[in-house]
């Protein structure tokens, strides 16, 4: 049977509706991507409609915040068969959040995921690395049985310090932290495997800037934005390549992507 490529895009939009004006769909299009997940929608189910809910050729699938209107928020544009599709890990303190969409398409499981930020507080850092465990638990369970898994998204979190552009600046501020880190390093550990790193372990390449200090100009960015895969998918020669997209503008996080061939 011939191999088949399969691309793979996540962004973090920062707001569906303000990058919709700033040529999403044309962005979209160009992207090319057979499945494509997007964080931070900000939107609730009623606001999605038209242009955004039906893309030409992609059925789309939402999870939206119940907590607060214009907050978080994920969804996940297919055009591949999905077996099943889920949002959330069935624990209501996470899954008001709006913050996964998990689809089923037979080789792999697909999730889309905005990991919590943790600069509002100290609540928040703990929210944090409790999404952290409780998801990594809830995934592990589905590797237990023999899947393969791809986890895609804004993690909040620079890894090491080729990860950013001031690390010494930023060891105590929340994306950088140890506590933050050692999440990474844990999963890392256990068999989740960071694409690009694995591909390109010392290009500097960052998919996110603050709006602040003409940062994205002067490439004083971040890499927070990962596709983390299960290691039997590098043992059986899937993974092809990983890419940052920072060409692409509209939002302060650029596309990152991932190619499989299976």
């Amino acid at each position: 049977m011939a191999k088949r490529k399969i691309k793979l895009v996540s962004w973090n939009v920062n707001g569906l509706r303000a990058v919709m004006g700033k040529g999403f769909l044309e962005t979209f299009k160009n992207l090319d991507a057979d499945v494509v997940g997007i964080q931070e929608t900000k939107l609730q189910a009623p606001q999605v409609t038209g242009d955004m809910a039906n893309i030409e050729g992609y059925t789309s699938y939402w999870a939206h915040a119940t907590t607060k209107k214009g907050y978080s928020g994920v969804a996940a544009f297919s055009r591949m068969p999905v077996k099943n599709a889920k949002t959330g890990m069935g624990r209501e303190e996470y899954d008001n959040e709006g913050r996964i969409v998990e689809l089923d398409l037979g080789d792999f499981i697909f999730f889309n995921i905005y990991f919590p930020n943790g600069q509002m507080g100290e609540d928040r850092l703990t929210y944090k690395l409790d999404f952290y465990r409780d998801f990594f638990a809830y995934a592990d369970a589905y590797r237990k049985q023999g899947r393969s898994l791809v986890i895609c998204g804004d993690y909040n979190t620079a890894h090491n310090e080729i990860d950013l552009k001031n690390p010494k600046a930023n060891e105590n501020t929340s994306g950088f932290m140890r506590i933050e880190r050692d999440w990474l390093d844990k999963i890392s550990a256990d068999g989740y495997v960071d694409t690009f790193r694995h591909l390109y372990p010392d290009t500097v390449k960052y998919s996110w800037w603050t709006y602040r200090f003409k940062a994205r100009e002067r490439n004083v960015g971040w890499r927070i934005d990962y596709f983390f895969v299960t290691e039997d998918i590098i043992s059986k020669g899937w993974l092809k390549d990983a890419f940052i997209d920072n060409t692409v503008y509209g939002s302060d996080h650029c596309p990152v992507g991932l190619v499989l061939e299976i």
